[in-house]
């Protein structure tokens, strides 16, 4: 994040843990999603798996972006196989000014548990990045229940209720960039503010109905002291405000070359950017779009290889060690 020149171009991918792996399914055999993320000792060996698997260059810590939704009362499962369901999703004005707050420590700790065990467990040249769902991913959740293609709910609500829309975001902006600052306290040595899915809005409607809070919940993870990684995906319409929101590293998705996105985001770092169903590939295709993502970072200082989303569970685990070990020797 510092665009200093390193030997080899550093990389790790989000989702390196997760069900691609048989050591993890393994484990999911016996303990659901929130088991693994309540238990310290279990989260923190989850997210070691893919340093010793993969020769990652760092290690996300396992956790998972809705978790703060349980001390926010909102009623948080996950539905075999059909991802997060909320049981209380936010309708209206009440819904949101009854939210709590509450002790991040008494309510979260688990997780900082588990980024001080991963630290204490981790090779002291590996470093951990932590990490949060943006505002705006945080409340297209709340506001539909789940997940979404179409987030008509949360468009609803953003257009008919600005006010109390932007009291939502500014609750949950306060909450995970306090919450990203404790991780940072707890050990993590990076930390990742994770909006996946603000790709569905115009670029007017980042400006005036995200980036504020996205900027916010920067600002306070920024206390920790630590790089900070803004990622998302779909932004290639609003590059230009999605990198001035903040972070250190902005990351990129697919959808746009990474030199083009370079050129627009400043003098920042930028992680980038694989089509994850690249890992899919033949062999030749696979590497072919790998050379071409490191030819066009041209070898600058400030280059993160990685995915432009997660890794798909039906990746093979022998492909992503073979990306891993192209970049390092490229």
């Amino acid at each position: 994040s510092r665009r200093e020149p390193t030997e080899v171009t550093p990389v790790w991918s989000m989702r390196q843990a997760g069900r691609y792996m048989p050591a993890y399914r393994k484990l999911r055999q016996r303990h659901s999603i929130l088991d693994l993320c309540h238990q310290p000792d279990l989260a923190a060996a989850v997210t070691l798996q893919p340093v010793e698997r993969l020769g990652v260059d760092a290690a996300i810590l396992f956790a998972d972006i809705l978790l703060p939704f349980e001390p926010l009362r909102l009623g948080l499962s996950f539905a075999a196989g059909e991802g997060p369901k909320i049981a209380r999703p936010i309708e209206n004005a009440t819904d949101v000014e009854r939210l709590p707050s509450f002790n991040l420590q008494a309510e979260l700790g688990y997780v900082f548990d588990a980024v001080r065990l991963a630290r204490r467990s981790l090779p002291a040249d590996v470093p951990l990045i932590g990490f949060a769902g943006a505002p705006f991913t945080l409340a297209s959740y709340a506001i539909e229940g789940g997940a979404s293609r179409t987030f008509t709910k949360t468009k609803r609500f953003m257009y008919q209720s600005p006010d109390t829309w932007h009291l939502l975001l500014s609750k949950l902006a306060d909450l995970v960039g306090r919450y990203l600052a404790e991780q940072g306290r707890a050990g993590a040595q990076a930390l990742q503010l994770f909006d996946s899915w603000v790709g569905c809005l115009s670029p007017h409607d980042y400006h005036t109905y995200v980036q504020p809070h996205s900027t916010r919940a920067l600002q306070l993870a920024a206390g920790a002291g630590v790089p900070l990684i803004h990622f998302g995906t779909g932004t290639a319409t609003f590059l230009e405000d999605f990198a001035a929101a903040g972070g250190d590293v902005i990351s990129v998705d697919w959808r746009i070359p990474l030199d083009a996105a370079w050129s627009r985001i400043g003098p920042k770092a930028i992680q980038g950017n694989l089509e994850p169903a690249a890992l899919l590939a033949p062999a030749a295709e696979r590497n072919r779009q790998v050379r071409d993502i490191l030819k066009r970072a041209g070898g600058r200082p400030g280059h993160i290889f990685n995915l432009g989303h997660g890794i798909l569970p039906e990746t093979d685990v022998a492909a992503v060690r073979a990306v891993v070990d192209l970049v390092h020797d490229t």
